[in-house]
């Protein structure tokens, strides 16, 4: 890794007319081996980034307590600190250029990292973690247990952190800590989610991945702190492809053809499809066939260039055919083959993601997973009635406060088309209060649809329970949204709480008590 210097990042900035002045005192020269927003992760010859709305002068001097050599603000912050730490050198960005700043200094601290391990890149409105889950579990049965990274909206592992995440892409700083972590320790590859807003927001500036997949488009992130329309949202998404020489495509997603022609920026474009090897917009590379479900299971004959056979998925839901074929196209960038895939994919366990929970009575079963915005509803719901015809289906779920408001009329209008029951409920309701936000959702349910209104989610489950028991052909009780989530997002907090899975489980043990 080949340090760069403070001069040097200034010089990079003022390049980019990012630069309104560096202080530097004689430090010019001085090394910089990494950059952290976090002053925990501050270091010797780190350069401290100084960002947020919470930002306190005691962090700075934390990083500076640790080593910094410096930092970085933009010139709203610049006067106080340069006034607090006189004797600390600055780079000083706009205002406006602070995001794109982060983004360019991030990689030459760490040294450019992504040149050295492998980072499939997956992008989508739905299943991005599950199709890294997939990767994981795939690389994994290629080269041992925890050779594979994954940096996504679940959790983060990097061969030396592994945490539950805040952000689906973090930001520069963050990002970049991860895959040097990956790089120095040797992990075989990384998974990685790529978000709309972490491709807008210049959080991977500067990122090569090894390949990029496209998954599929739905309306989402739409607001006024996230994306002002969905044109937005579609031109941000496209945007992995400039950040990689393979293009992986999902023929069915929509607007095929306008992703396929962002694609051709590549080197090299592959194509899959769920329904078999011919499309409208064209022929797969990769392609399945024989697609059959089973309660916990999905089987099908999956079609590569190099090989074709028997895939067997450990999880329900047909739409993740799709997710697996995506998988096994990304694995391929590594060489990786036919037993490593039918492996990985037989043994696959995604938190919180098509979680089956089996409860005493067969009739009756718990389903957990992270579906969140109108186009996994349509591929989830269609899946569950498929999967478990003839029973009953309880939908509880909220929908997320501040930002993607759509959600609010959208999801109960489409869960309503499936649903029995509909239970509103809180899912990080950040600053809006959880009463109106399903205020909302009852205001749009359909008439005649039948819901109940709980603002306290662990009531809410228990409810769900109560209910499923009343069904006599039975019932599957999906819990939507929060998956594993051991966290609720309130006000600017993230509040301890227990996840859907325990208290599903607890309130079914409840009620075979009583039974």
């Amino acid at each position: 890794m080949n340090a760069t210097t403070l001069a040097a990042l200034a010089q990079t900035l003022a390049d980019r007319g990012l630069l309104v002045t560096a202080h530097l005192l004689g430090q010019e020269d001085a090394p910089i081996t990494s950059v952290a927003s976090d002053s925990r992760f501050a270091r010797p010859d780190s350069l401290f980034i100084c960002k947020g709305v919470a930002f306190k002068h005691a962090y700075l001097q934390s990083a500076i307590d640790k080593g910094a050599i410096g930092y970085l603000c933009d010139e709203n912050r610049a006067a106080e600190l340069a006034a607090f730490a006189p004797d600390c050198p600055s780079i000083v960005t706009t205002d406006e250029g602070f995001r794109g700043a982060m983004g360019l200094v991030s990689p030459e601290a760490w040294g450019h990292p992504d040149l050295d391990v492998p980072i499939l890149g997956i992008t989508g409105t739905k299943g991005k973690s599950t199709c890294a889950y997939m990767l994981r579990a795939i690389v994994d049965a290629a080269y041992g247990d925890g050779r594979c990274g994954v940096m996504g909206s679940i959790d983060m592992y990097d061969g030396i952190e592994n945490t539950e995440s805040v952000n689906t892409t973090p930001e520069a700083p963050d990002l970049w800590r991860h895959v040097a972590n990956a790089r120095d320790s040797h992990l075989n590859a990384i998974a990685m989610e790529v978000s709309s807003q972490g491709l807008k927001y210049n959080r991977v500036d500067g990122l090569h991945l090894t390949a990029g997949a496209f998954l599929n488009l739905g309306r989402d992130h739409i607001s006024a702190i996230e994306h002002p329309d969905f044109e937005d949202y579609f031109a941000s998404k496209l945007r992995i492809f400039e950040h990689t020489n393979v293009g992986i495509v999902n023929l069915e997603t929509d607007r095929a053809p306008e992703v396929l022609a962002s694609a051709q920026r590549c080197e090299r474009v592959v194509r899959f499809a769920a329904s078999g090897r011919h499309t409208p917009v064209g022929d797969a590379d990769i392609w399945a066939t024989n697609i059959v479900p089973e309660v916990g299971y999905v089987h099908f004959v999956a079609h590569t260039p190099t090989w074709e056979g028997l895939v067997t998925l450990s999880m329900p839901g047909l739409f993740n055919v799709d997710n697996a074929l995506a998988a096994i196209a990304l694995c391929a960038e590594l060489g990786i083959g036919e037993d490593a895939v039918r492996e990985g994919l037989a043994h696959v366990r995604v938190p919180g993601r098509m979680e089956l929970i089996p409860t005493f009575d067969p009739r009756v079963i718990g389903l957990v997973d992270y579906a969140h915005n109108k186009l996994s509803y349509q591929r989830f719901f269609s899946s569950v009635a498929e999967e478990f015809p003839g029973k009953a289906i309880i939908a509880v779920f909220g929908a997320p406060g501040c930002k993607a408001y759509e959600r609010r009329t959208e999801l109960p209008q489409e869960a309503a088309k499936w649903s029995d029951v509909l239970i509103y409920t809180e899912e990080d309701p950040a600053y809006d209060p959880v009463e109106e936000i399903c205020e909302q959702m009852a205001a749009a349910t359909p008439e005649g649809a039948r819901y109940e209104v709980i603002c306290d989610r662990e009531e809410a489950i228990a409810r769900s329970v109560e209910l499923a028991f009343e069904f006599e052909q039975g019932a599957v009780v999906c819990l939507l949204a929060k998956g594993d989530e051991t966290r609720q997002h309130r006000g600017s907090k993230f509040v301890p709480v227990e996840s859907d899975p325990v208290l599903f489980e607890r309130y079914v043990e409840q009620h075979k008590d009583r039974a």
